[in-house]
């Protein structure tokens, strides 16, 4: 599957420039970028995550001792 994303001039420079950098395409920058994101756990769950872990902290030392 092929998506076409819009760049502005700034951004396609930016781009051009880091991949050159890394010496990858532009593309393949691209895709690392997307798969980084998609790699990352969902927003909401991480701060319930967060939120759970420092809420139950008093109670893990414990069990963990």
């Amino acid at each position: 599957m092929t998506i076409t994303i819009p760049l502005a001039d700034e951004q396609l420079e930016k781009l051009n420039e880091l991949a050159s950098r890394f010496d990858l395409s532009p593309e393949e920058i691209a895709l690392i970028s997307v798969e980084d994101m998609l790699s990352q756990p969902d927003e909401v769950f991480q701060r319930a995550l967060d939120h759970v872990l420092a809420k139950n902290k008093v109670l893990y030392q414990r069990l963990a001792t």
